[in-house]
């Protein structure tokens, strides 16, 4: 049988015999870029109802159809676990938004802090390059990346059961503090701007019982690699890698 090689994330509910539409880019991916023509075989997933197999049973050039077969892989749903970042340059704010997607970053949330250096992002876009991330490394969920937020605004209301492993620079060199905590239980992962954290955030991040503070070994890292560093070692003590 022809294998499915092409990964399609989609809005519609994915179910035996559903028929799904593609929009117009879509449609110029799959029968324009990629020659795919009727009967062949598509990967599509939504987020919520797993990886499904379908067909192609309409191909145009403004628009499409396919329709479901079966069903390859159930929802894996990551875990409870949201990443907390400072914006940088636009090329290495997208670096992370895919790298949590592939690490398993339930929700993406960009934070605004005293010395974050872009004041905006474009919501839709990192959006977008979480979908694609999801589509090339397999995933089945893909997290919500939130619009841009005060980091002081977003502590205000943090919740009381949900921990955050802030990675404070500060702390380069010292000794690794152990997570010994029970697998399962609501985390964040923040890190900082280049610049690092003001004096203010530091205490306030200090004063909250539910902040952890960790260092990320002998070496201040950069924003990006600092994000992909802290995924990895939560992953790997407390998370679905474990």
């Amino acid at each position: 049988m022809q294998d499915a090689r092409i990964r399609l994330y989609v809005e519609q509910p994915l179910a035996p015999g559903q028929a799904v539409a593609l929009s117009r880019d879509q449609a110029h991916y799959l029968f324009t870029v990629m020659r795919l023509g009727p009967g062949a075989l598509v990967l599509l997933f939504n987020g919520r109802d797993g990886e499904w197999r379908a067909r192609v049973a309409v191909a145009g050039k403004h628009g499409g159809v396919l329709t479901c077969d079966a069903q390859t892989r159930p929802l894996q749903a990551p875990p409870d676990l949201w990443l907390l970042f400072a914006p940088i340059k636009k090329a290495r704010t997208d670096f992370i938004v895919e790298k949590a997607v592939e690490m398993g970053a339930a929700r993406v949330m960009p934070v605004q802090t005293a010395h974050t250096s872009s004041d905006r992002i474009r919501q839709d876009r990192l959006q977008a390059h979480a979908v694609e991330a999801a589509e090339q490394c397999g995933g089945t969920f893909v997290p919500e990346v939130a619009e841009l937020v005060a980091l002081d605004r977003l502590l205000a209301d943090w919740p009381a059961d949900r921990r955050i492993l802030w990675c404070d620079e500060s702390l380069a060199g010292a000794r690794s503090t152990v997570l010994a905590v029970e697998k399962g239980s609501p985390w964040a992962i923040l890190t900082g701007p280049e610049g690092g954290f003001s004096d203010r955030e530091r205490a306030r991040l200090r004063a909250m019982p539910q902040v952890v503070p960790v260092s990320l070994g002998p070496r201040i890292l950069r924003a990006d690699t600092a994000a992909v560093a802290a995924l990895t070692l939560w992953q790997a003590v407390l998370g679905d890698w474990a």
